[in-house]
């Protein structure tokens, strides 16, 4: 769950980065529009955090730059601007959702979590798999009505999982989505967090199995 936060109002993105990060969020931050540009071109990411008001390219080109190259990437725009005709034009450039500032970051939290579950084609933020129940709001994850304790990345990291349930995931692609351009991270450290993660999901309907050479794979059992 990797996020981009174009903003070039250092204080106001550090706040919306230190916020989403203890949730477990990746965050990399672009403070103009040129940053912007290099970091869409070059990385993936699974929500873009934009501003309308920005140094270089400003947001309106950035989202149309991203819709014309087919890019489908959620954006919420972030922005002083409150004109509905503002909100209008945003929205028909491609833009999933809108925030004015300022803004309570319980709000901006929740939209962040509605843009994410919607790109997965989750409706609701509470999921069921078998004896194993999933919140994205509460962060909660419960196994036979009994609550697991995750640290903000395994929780991430359950969620990558259970958004590609059956499907093979990469060591690399796991960091990627987890980890942001500017925290470092050791080599093992993919197999410490689903290994941690496999202790504390043991009764669990959703075991994670290593694909030797491959990575890893979520998978339901009804009968752990």
């Amino acid at each position: 769950m990797r996020i981009l936060v174009v903003e070039d109002t250092e204080d106001l993105a550090d706040a919306i980065i230190q916020r989403l990060r203890k949730h477990g969020y990746a965050i990399d931050w672009a403070s103009d529009g040129y940053q912007a540009e290099e970091l869409l071109a070059g990385e993936t990411y699974q929500l873009v955090i934009l501003d309308l008001m920005l140094p270089g390219p400003d947001g309106q080109t950035l989202l149309r730059q991203l819709r014309r190259k087919g890019d489908q990437t959620p954006v919420l725009v972030v922005t002083a601007r409150s004109r509905v005709d503002t909100k209008v034009d945003a929205l028909d450039l491609g833009a999933d959702d809108y925030v004015v500032k300022p803004f309570d970051f319980r709000e901006l939290e929740a939209r962040c979590r509605a843009l994410l579950r919607r790109h997965h084609g989750i409706a609701a933020s509470e999921q069921v798999f078998g004896n194993m129940v999933f919140d994205t709001a509460t962060k909660k994850v419960t196994v036979e009505a009994q609550t697991v304790d995750l640290s903000a990345r395994e929780f991430r990291l359950l969620e990558l999982f259970l958004s590609n349930l059956n499907r093979v995931m990469a060591k690399d692609t796991l960091i990627d989505r987890l980890c942001s351009l500017d925290q470092p991270v050791a080599p093992n450290a993919i197999e410490l967090y689903v290994s941690r993660l496999r202790r504390k999901l043991e009764r669990a309907s959703v075991v994670i199995r290593t694909v030797h050479g491959q990575g890893y794979v979520a998978e339901r059992q009804d009968a752990p």
